[in-house]
């Protein structure tokens, strides 16, 4: 399977480094910037930790690994913009 930007993808954190996450989409392996997972934004949501579970949407399928976004803002965008298509 391979990832396309706006697509919505279930994930599980395998990996947690200073800089984001690294994480599974159905075997491959993608990375969700620190800035693009809502505990950076909010004090109320708990860090990123290995086993976590997140709806993500991909962001940029051209970079090894894709990137991804955890928040709904980046999420709402990509389901207007496939609405457009």
């Amino acid at each position: 399977m391979a990832l396309v930007n706006h697509q919505e993808v279930d994930v599980t954190i395998t990996a947690v480094a200073p800089v984001g996450s690294q994480v599974d989409a159905d075997g491959i392996t993608c990375f969700i910037d620190q800035v693009k997972h809502p505990s950076w934004w909010s004090a109320n949501v708990a860090p990123p930790r290995v086993g976590d579970r997140l709806h993500a949407v991909v962001l940029d399928d051209s970079r090894t690994p894709p990137r991804l976004s955890a928040l709904q803002k980046d999420i709402d965008i990509a389901r207007r913009l496939r609405k457009r298509e």
